[in-house]
Parts: C-alpha cells; structure tokens; sequence
C-alpha cells in the first residue's frame, strides 16, 4: 500500500510543477492563447494522483495488489500516462515557442492515450477478479 502512496504522491508533485511551469513558462514568454500545458496539471492530478488514491481505496477493502494481473495494470498504466503527460508538455512547450504543430507529437500522444486504455483494461480485470460475490 505504500508504493500507491508514493506513486500518488509524486504525480502530485509532478502535477503542482507543472501547474509553476505553465503559469511561469507562459508569463515569460508573453503567452496568451491556447496551450496543452493548461490541462497538463489536471490531466497529472486527475489520472494519477486521485487515480492511485482511489486504487489505494480498492485496495484497503479488496486487497486487489493480489491479483495476478496487478502488477501489469500498474506498470502499463503509468507507462501510458507517462506518455501521455510527457507529449502534453512537448507539445504545449512547442506552441509556446511557436513551433508548428507535428503529426508525430500527435501520433505518440495517441499511443499513450492507447497504452492508458490497456492498462485501464487490467485494472477492471484486476478489479473483477478481486471482489468475491
């Protein structure tokens, strides 16, 4: 239960950085318009922080660690938030700067959205196979 805690513990922090560097990054660069570092800070906090401390929930009352299939929804999922968190920085830091958008940005933030999704998809097996009727 304390690896949940600390993995939801450190998407706070990533989170509330994020929250600096997009309120910092665009005031020093006279930023006006539209950035995917807006939602970078909700999308660290919501998928990952509050995510794990309601996984932490399941796991107090189901005990859903047990499950054999845990520990791929825990190492898929943040492989693909992971992903997914680190092309919303690229791709906000980018339109920041003024760099045109890239099908690439766009195409390996698809694939971390993808990899999110099969690990969600873990998670509810874990999550069937946890609790007895």
């Amino acid at each position: 239960m304390k690896k949940l805690v600390r993995v939801s513990m450190s998407y706070m922090i990533l989170g509330l950085v994020f929250g600096v560097y997009y309120r910092e990054f665009t005031k020093f660069n006279d930023f006006t318009d539209k950035t995917q570092l807006s939602v970078l800070h909700t999308h660290t906090l919501i998928l990952g922080m509050f995510f794990f401390l309601i996984v932490l929930l399941l796991e107090k009352n189901f005990q859903i660690s047990q499950h054999k299939n845990f520990k791929k929804f825990f190492i898929i999922y943040n492989i693909g938030l992971g992903v997914t968190l680190l092309m919303l920085l690229v791709h906000g830091t980018m339109t920041v700067l003024g760099y045109a958008d890239s099908a690439a940005i766009s195409g390996i933030a698809g694939l971390g959205h993808i990899i999110i999704t099969i690990g969600l998809g873990f998670f509810f097996n874990v999550l069937f196979g946890s609790i007895k009727e």
